[in-house]
């Protein structure tokens, strides 16, 4: 009996070995982090007069910005590099022009010092006008430079009084860039203007709105924005495509950023080597309010215009983002070609439609921003894995299992006649 429940345990033993050979793949992926600039944060905190209210936990909203500043410059990361900007917060008087202008670095992005950081907070008074889209602006060239993630916090109580300066174009023309920068905000009262401002203008850069109440509330988001710049990310690469195949740049794997105009093509262009699989796939947002129904498709063809391969999706209007992609598997070179021959590359050129339509006074400039993954990796060995009964890749694995089933059940079979002998006999 003890010799039969060993034989048991052994087999248990060699089915979970199996297994693990099964789920651990045969080669381990190359790491593809590169190595990059710490990330930034810049602070930029409303400090226009009407922060002297008290409506926040029976305190005034400059006091419960102060108190959330303490806090979350105790909390930074080590690795994070923090700034704080100012608007509204040096000139007093009734002259628009010169409040415009009113945004000053309280304190330079780079290693923080808390101490002093603090200390600089601690001079803020609730002083002028309200310029949003100015401050954007300095904050966007404070962060700018090196390849790290980049997030402007902005922390406001009213809406900006900057006009025509639209902040939410002013957002739009930052992401514009392609530098990579978040702007995420927080609004301070439940004001639906405010909310919608401020909603835009995280939108236009892939950011975050919250509207907070309480001082605490105030305090937890803004030290959870800033714990998020210091996540590792992949930042996009800026690219500009071309209106024709002919002039398009050469892209390599990796992520891309572009901006389309409504109802424009962009080209691209991809080579490709005997043996090897090219994956695109690309996503156009809606940045701005649009018509309902819109479309995105994706085209790879030949330098001389033949179509090989299309992806398309459609939308109605029910999200702000619509995304396709292809793949293309090059075929390799017969076997009768010699060793010493270079293979040469096909290029393939990639064509971005999309058929967004903007709603009525809205700006069409700068255009959608679009975002593109290229992947070029070793093809299929052949037509039998690609085909494989619809299993793709993963026909060897329901194999190895089948055997795997088969010998445990011819085992746990002569097991148990054994058992039955032994007991007869006894």
């Amino acid at each position: 009996m003890i010799t039969s429940k060993r034989l048991a345990a052994g087999v248990c033993a060699l089915l979970a070995a199996l297994a693990a050979g099964i789920a651990v793949p045969t080669t381990a992926l190359a790491d593809e982090t590169t190595a990059q600039d710490p990330p930034k944060v810049d602070l930029v905190l409303d400090v226009s007069g009407s922060m002297r209210a008290r409506d926040i936990d029976g305190d005034s909203r400059m006091a419960a910005a102060k108190q959330a500043f303490n806090e979350v410059l105790d909390a930074t990361p080590e690795d994070v590099q923090l700034g704080i900007r100012t608007l509204g917060a040096d000139y007093p008087g009734d002259d628009r022009k010169t409040g415009c202008k009113d945004t000053a670095q309280l304190y330079p992005v780079g290693p923080l010092d808390r101490t002093e950081a603090k200390t600089a907070v601690a001079t803020l008074t609730p002083t002028g006008w309200t310029p949003i889209g100015p401050a954007l602006l300095k904050a966007a060239d404070d962060l700018e430079g090196g390849n790290g993630s980049k997030r402007i916090v902005l922390i406001s109580d009213g809406e900006d009084t900057c006009a025509p300066l639209d902040p939410c174009e002013v957002a739009r023309e930052i992401a514009a860039r392609g530098i990579g920068l978040t702007i995420d905000t927080l609004g301070l009262v439940p004001n639906a203007k405010l909310r919608v401002q401020l909603s835009c203008i995280a939108e236009a850069t892939g950011g975050t709105y919250t509207s907070v109440e309480h001082a605490d509330e105030l305090t937890d988001r803004v030290n959870q924005l800033v714990d998020r710049a210091a996540e590792p990310v992949v930042v996009p690469k800026g690219v500009e495509g071309a209106g024709a195949c002919a002039e398009a740049p050469a892209l390599q794997s990796g992520l891309y950023t572009d901006r389309e105009e409504f109802g424009q093509q962009r080209w691209y262009r991809v080579d490709v080597l005997p043996g090897q699989e090219l994956r695109a796939s690309v996503s156009v947002a809606a940045d701005r309010r649009v018509d309902p129904s819109y479309g995105l498709l994706l085209r790879a063809v030949t330098v001389h215009g033949r179509e090989i391969v299309r992806g398309e999706a459609a939308g109605n209007g029910r999200t702000d983002v619509i995304s396709t992609g292809l793949r293309y598997p090059k075929a390799e070179l017969d076997d009768d070609v010699e060793d010493d021959v270079k293979p040469a590359a096909e290029t393939v050129c990639l064509q971005v439609t999309n058929s967004f339509s903007p709603a009525a006074g809205v700006k069409t400039t700068p255009g959608l921003p679009l975002e593109m993954t290229i992947d070029v990796v070793d093809g299929p060995g052949g037509s039998s894995d690609v085909a494989s009964f619809g299993l793709g890749r993963g026909w060897w694995l329901l194999g190895v299992l089948v055997l795997a089933g088969f010998l445990a059940g011819v085992l746990w079979g002569w097991l148990s006649r054994w058992r039955v002998a032994v007991w007869r006999t006894n």
